[in-house]
């Protein structure tokens, strides 16, 4: 890929990506952050991102990845800060009270299923897709799939619909 075509890429892709890993992660800044280092990443390795699987698929790994790594660090670090001062730092300010009720919704799943329902619902992935990109067999996709829809349905249902109108 040269630097053209990355640029292309770039600018053809931040956005969606930003929007899918916000879905899995349920926070737009973390998800900001691990999409630009992912590209930043990408970015060194352009030349051999045509023969991967997808440099889409490549960069949503990553940052995927990079935000599992980022959670864990802040886990540690928050424990570490609570032994030695008896409390913790700060926290970052929480989500706008508007937060769509997609995100919120999501956020009632496991890390994997909402990872696997994202990639199947928002990235439009097939099941077999879905597999590669993570790792796991098809059988569980299915199965993570079925118990997202599952756990998502009474957070998702319209108050008309709660309510039989």
């Amino acid at each position: 890929m040269t630097e053209e075509e990355f640029e292309e890429f770039y600018a053809r892709s931040v956005n969606k990506l930003v929007g899918q890993v916000y879905l899995m992660t349920g926070d737009l800044h973390e998800a900001q952050d691990v999409v630009q280092e992912a590209f930043v990443r990408g970015w060194a390795r352009r030349g051999r991102l045509e023969r991967d699987a997808g440099p889409e698929a490549w960069i949503r790994t990553v940052a995927w990845r990079l935000a599992i790594s980022r959670r864990r660090r802040r886990g540690r670090a928050a424990e570490a800060w609570r032994l030695r001062e008896g409390g913790l730092p700060d926290a970052a300010p929480a989500p706008e009270p508007g937060t769509v009720a997609m995100v919120t919704a999501l956020r009632q799943l496991s890390d994997r299923q909402r990872r696997v329902a994202v990639l199947h619902y928002v990235c439009d992935l097939t099941v077999d897709q879905v597999a590669a990109e993570t790792g796991i067999s098809a059988g569980t996709v299915k199965t993570h799939l079925s118990r997202a829809r599952a756990a998502l349905r009474p957070h998702l249902i319209s108050e008309e619909e709660e309510h039989g109108v």
